[in-house]
């Protein structure tokens, strides 16, 4: 195999979390299972660099990450992917630049299409995951490879979202179940529409607030699918059942779909507080904010991960 002939800058990783990158990419450790029962990862050669690595690329203007990582994979291998588990990011500089870059990847699995030679990437090779770190060019593609090993690659994802911004209680004059979104609500649920997507949201559960349904409306328009209530998802349903609450989420974890939970800001927190403890995951600190999302990752019944994004779903 070619490797390059000097040091990249790729293996220059940079922790510190005072650095801010000014360039942002998003990529994927893109895998599938082989005829015998095996795992496989794809490995791109890009003629530019002559080098091996996993695909990822820049986000575009307006993009956030998970959209790009999705974009990227198709544009470098002709694959069609849903994410999964988040795996982390790397940080380096940009060579010839003083620019920083900064690359998350998620796994993600193939649900359809077939390579071709494009003008980035003129060979996509697959590999067994005992196999595939010696193929890799660079180290800090490596790392991102070990973190999709410390799990299974078959995790089931469940997608919670807190519902979007819907104005202060004591303006509105109604039952509060009836609060609506507010302008800037409603920018916000159309804009989870592509990121809930590129995780392969399929199904879509919501407490019955209005402000709740309303969140993930654009979503089932763009689905043509139906919204069921949840009414122990409320913030009443789950203060008079919060076990009950806890078993019909985990009863709607499914490997073959991925589903979608709207629901309240009194009952996400202590709702998966109780569920990382339950199953001894570990949940990222996080402010919950309106409008954000969950990415939970099950494996066998047990939570096993967990991501909460916010931030990058503000990315402009």
């Amino acid at each position: 195999m070619t490797r390059p002939v000097a040091p990249d800058p790729d293996d220059l990783t940079i922790s510190d979390p005072r650095v801010t990158a000014n360039v942002l990419a998003a990529g994927a450790v893109v895998w599938r299972w082989a005829t015998d029962g095996s795992v496989e990862i794809a490995v791109v050669h890009r003629r530019k660099y002559n080098d091996w690595s996993l695909p990822k690329g820049k986000l575009d203007p307006g993009e956030t990450p998970m959209v790009a990582a999705v974009r990227e994979v198709a544009e470098e291998t002709g694959l069609l992917c849903h994410l999964g588990r988040y795996l982390g990011h790397i940080t380096y500089p940009v060579t010839g630049h003083r620019k920083l870059k900064r690359v998350d990847y998620w796994a993600a699995s193939v649900t359809a299409g077939e390579f071709s030679v494009n003008p980035e990437v003129d060979v996509l090779q697959w590999h067994r995951v005992d196999q595939v770190m010696d193929q890799l060019s660079y180290p800090m593609d490596r790392r991102i490879v070990r973190s999709f090993l410390r799990l299974p690659p078959d995790t089931a994802t469940l997608l919670m979202v807190r519902h979007a911004k819907a104005g202060r209680s004591e303006r509105f004059t109604g039952p509060d179940e009836q609060r609506p979104l507010e302008k800037s609500g409603r920018e916000q649920a159309r804009a989870l529409v592509p990121n809930l997507l590129a995780f392969g949201a399929a199904e879509i559960f919501s407490a019955p607030p209005v402000r709740c349904v309303d969140t993930v409306r654009p979503l089932a328009e763009a689905l043509d699918a139906d919204i069921a209530r949840e009414p122990l998802l409320s913030e009443k349903g789950y203060a008079a059942a919060p076990q009950e609450a806890l078993a019909r989420v985990r009863s709607l974890v499914s490997a073959a779909t991925v589903r979608v939970i709207c629901s309240q800001g009194k009952v996400i927190p202590p709702l998966l507080d109780e569920w990382a403890e339950i199953d001894g995951a570990a949940l990222p600190s996080a402010r919950n904010r309106k409008g954000s999302v969950w990415v939970l990752s099950i494996a066998q019944g047990r939570l096993v991960a967990a991501d909460h994004l916010d931030r990058a779903l503000r990315h402009r």
